[in-house]
């Protein structure tokens, strides 16, 4: 797959996700115990031998560099091409705060995107979990001759507002209408996953249009001006997608990944989801330590009671205690007695002796990093 590079955005906080991503971006996130949402998406591009990738970041990414490092765990720290993280250094523009859209983003990266050696170009957004086949979507792309392959998924969960969905003519496989965060969907409509192949010269040329014309949306300014003059045409991807938006999304994703059925999808033995090497020990369990139906990765410290719960890297949970439904991100501590119950605790946050807390599956009650509770 040397003629297809990669493009990541990594630049979206979402803002309904509150304290999560008050000190990182969203693909910074932790999710499924010892991954970060940007691992998914970056080892769909690996496992599909593209050994080119550029990130694009703007602002709160020091996580994100602490994370990817230089590419070494993804076997991308190389002499020539690998992993590139690109900041808004060369946006010449004025500045505006965030980018707007993923055009601008481009636009801001414009001398990086001329020097790609690849004839073809694979861009995605780094906050999607997802074990995507790109050999399959690069394949069907050049034996369809399409402009641009628009990745679709009819099993996306989330509301309508937060996403986009396109319209398939039957008869020629060609996309002829997407609808930007509707209100309402229908049946018939597949919900695009914003992943997109295509040319490096048609590329280009549509950024620099773009710019041209102050247009900062890829699928306002690009697809839905052109869905009659480009071959637009859908992949079609069948797996587990998970898109988080939310608090809420947040914590109804991390708990489907109890399913075995979405963990045998997700982390595909053919396609490995690879992440950062910490090299932590075993988990230690207590003699009276229970832990059912969950998650826990190695690092950790178990003695009181886990069911239900994705647990983090060194995380501490004391005799006596008790975690349920829970989503327990790294370092964070649940002292003796304290009992807790559809929380969401991010890194190093401690629990004290005795403190009870209680969320709901809808509304799960979401503690800051750091805090002491």
């Amino acid at each position: 797959m040397n003629d297809l590079h990669g493009i990541l955005f990594a630049y979206r906080s979402d803002k309904e996700l509150g304290e999560l991503t008050k000190p990182r971006n969203t693909c910074s996130l932790t999710f499924g115990s010892r991954y970060r949402l940007i691992d998914f998406m970056l080892s769909s591009y690996v496992n599909a031998g593209i050994d080119d990738v550029g990130v694009i970041v703007h602002e709160s990414y020091q996580s994100l560099l602490d994370h990817l490092g230089s590419g070494k765990d993804w076997d991308l720290s190389r002499k020539h091409g690998g992993l590139r993280i690109l900041p808004p250094f060369s946006y010449v523009k004025e500045s505006r705060g965030d980018y707007r859209g993923n055009m601008e983003a481009l636009a801001g990266v414009a001398g990086y995107l001329k020097n790609i050696r690849q004839d073809y170009v694979i861009m995605g957004w780094g906050d999607v979990a997802v074990n995507l086949d790109v050999n399959e979507v690069f394949e069907q792309h050049l034996n369809s001759g399409a402009d641009i392959t628009v990745v679709c998924t009819p099993t996306l969960k989330g509301a309508p507002h937060y996403s986009e969905y396109v319209e398939v003519d039957a008869e020629s496989g060609r996309i002829t209408d997407l609808s930007v965060r509707p209100s309402t969907v229908n049946d018939q409509l597949l919900e695009s996953m914003e992943v997109y192949i295509i040319s490096k010269q048609l590329l280009l040329d549509l950024v620099d249009y773009c710019a041209a014309h102050d247009l900062h949306s890829f699928s306002r300014g690009v697809l839905q001006a052109r869905l009659k003059t480009l071959k637009l045409i859908p992949y079609i991807h069948k797996g587990y997608v998970g898109r988080i938006k939310s608090v809420s999304d947040y914590y109804q994703r991390s708990m489907e990944l109890l399913d075995p059925t979405v963990r045998a999808d997700l982390f595909n033995d053919a396609r490995p989801i690879r992440t950062k090497d910490m090299s932590n020990p075993s988990t230690y369990y207590g003699p009276d330590s229970k832990s059912i139906r969950s998650l826990v990765a190695d690092g950790c410290f178990i003695e009181g009671e886990v069911e239900n719960c994705i647990i983090s890297r060194g995380v501490t949970v004391e005799k006596g205690a008790k975690v349920s439904n829970s989503v327990l991100m790294q370092g964070t501590t649940v002292k003796s007695g304290a009992s807790l119950s559809y929380v969401i605790a991010d890194k190093k946050v401690t629990i004290k002796e005795d403190c009870s807390l209680m969320g709901h599956f809808t509304y799960p009650l979401a503690i800051a990093k750091g805090s002491v509770v």
